[in-house]
């Protein structure tokens, strides 16, 4: 048995691991880099990057489809399923190269592979080939797509996202499992590329959404758009001659049997905290098995072990994944000096069309924090100029305000390029500003952003009831 010792050890060398790495390299300290799969991060073999290849893929499709309405017409558009997914596999493996490409600069002596298990709190056992003493531990283990036991056993047509992007062709048809972010990014783009898909939604919630209003919004825009089954439950999946026959039921109706090449399962992340000894480790963990930390610092109580990523269970994207590796490793290298790292504003994107985002506080998390202290404003992107200007005007925005303080406090909308306009608005909310102070900002004409000019006007005028609203100016041309 190999022994090790080293001042931090970082188990997992996906975004938050390789993060947490070089900020406690950056304070002086031997660090060694535990990694038991593929080196690659989530993020560039399986996650935003292959679905976002797939996504542009499906945007050049339906942009194709859609130039008729604006009288440009080509000839009749043909989809070959072996391009698009040969070009998907190619630049996977390029982003996925840029990855390994920084894992050979790390020095050989600084990363090893295996699976580690806590031994004690300062001790991991990696397989049956090293023990590693480390003063101090970074838990960065990432997470993995939920199988439901029963299905695994249906065999290989059953997948997970991160099977997708390993196809060779597109199938003729596909059965999605999950209405969260990937399920409906996965779905909307399959579509799009001429593949039959299903939805299967066990409630009517979309994506990251809590507002009901952009709910309902969202709920009509998408289901007209793509075979969304709500309120449905997946009573089982067999499998047939060249098929998988799957039984469903919609609500209080009568069972329905289909047939699909592929079923996708898209019902959520589960952290990669099971296997890791954590009982060895003297450290709290909830109902879940997930450690117990604070969200500033990322430790465990008050041990010498951090934990980042989608290991937490937090909120699992990449850039906190990054943020949070950052602050771990660094309070890892500092220890017992530890400090609060900087938390920004929570903003989560799903890229279908339209794109779907929150940031800041959400409408849910405001009934609960904020019960009868907060306002809200509004905009359709309906009648928005710009949107209409696009054939684009599909969606809604809200944004909320806190009464009394006029401070801005997030929102959560369904619209055209909504990934440009929620960084807007996030900046604006980590920045702390008010609703005045951002009306008061520039807006050009005619752009999108006018639309969020729009909602704020609705804002603050409900954070100010007393107020009277302030009369359009006669030049005023739609969207302004």
């Amino acid at each position: 048995m190999n022994t090790i010792r080293v001042d931090v050890a970082v188990i997992g060398a996906g975004t938050a691991g390789l993060s947490a790495y070089r900020a406690a390299r950056m304070r002086g300290k031997r660090v060694l880099l535990i990694e038991n799969g593929h080196y690659g991060t989530t993020c560039a073999r399986v996650g935003c990057m292959p679905s976002k290849l797939l996504i542009a893929a499906s945007d050049m499709a339906h942009g194709i489809a859609a130039a008729p309405a604006f009288g440009v017409f080509s000839g009749v558009a043909r989809i070959d399923g072996a391009a698009v997914m040969a070009r998907v596999r190619s630049e996977r493996d390029r982003f996925v190269a840029y990855v390994l490409e920084g894992m050979d600069k790390i020095p050989a002596q600084d990363k090893i592979q295996g699976h580690a298990r806590f031994a004690g709190p300062h001790e991991l056992r990696v397989d049956q080939h090293s023990t590693i003493h480390a003063e101090r531990i970074v838990i960065a283990t990432g997470s993995t797509a939920l199988m439901p036991q029963e299905w695994t056993q249906v065999g290989e047509r059953v997948i997970s996202s991160d099977d997708v992007f390993d196809w060779a062709d597109l199938p003729a048809s596909v059965a999605v499992i999950g209405s969260g972010v990937i399920g409906l990014e996965l779905g909307q783009a399959l579509h799009r590329l001429g593949v039959r898909v299903s939805i299967f939604a066990r409630s009517s919630r979309l994506a990251q959404l809590s507002d009901p209003v952009v709910l309902q919004s969202a709920d009509r825009i998408l289901a007209s758009q793509l075979d969304i089954r709500f309120q449905t439950q997946v009573l089982g999946i067999v499998r047939g001659d060249a098929e998988l026959v799957l039984t469903s039921r919609e609500g209080a109706k009568r069972e329905r049997v289909e047939r699909f090449n592929y079923v996708l399962v898209a019902v959520g992340r589960c952290p990669n905290v099971q296997d890791l000894g954590l009982g060895l480790a003297q450290i709290a963990i909830d109902g879940c098995g997930v450690p117990l930390y604070n969200k500033q610092t990322m430790q465990c109580g008050d041990s010498a072990i951090f934990i980042a990523g989608d290991a937490n269970d937090e909120h699992p994207v990449q850039p906190e994944a990054a943020d949070q590796g950052r602050i771990a490793g660094d309070n890892a290298g500092r220890y017992p000096d530890v400090v609060a790292g900087l938390r920004r504003t929570p903003l989560t994107i799903a890229f279908t069309d339209p794109q779907i985002a929150t940031l800041g506080a959400s409408y849910k998390d405001l009934c609960r924090t904020h019960a009868a202290r907060f306002g809200i404003g509004s905009l359709s992107f309906e009648t928005q100029g710009r949107s209409r200007v696009m054939r684009q005007n599909h969606g809604l925005l809200r944004v909320y305000g806190e009464l009394g303080t006029d401070l801005f406090l997030g929102a959560e909308m369904i619209g055209p390029r909504a990934e440009h306009l929620s960084h807007l608005l996030a900046w604006a909310c980590q920045a702390r500003m008010t609703v005045t102070a951002m009306l008061d900002m520039p807006y050009y004409h005619p752009v999108l952003e006018e639309g969020v000019r729009s909602a704020l006007r609705d804002l603050a005028a409900n954070l100010e009831p007393q107020a009277v609203a302030p009369e359009p100016c006669p030049d005023c041309t739609p969207g302004t």
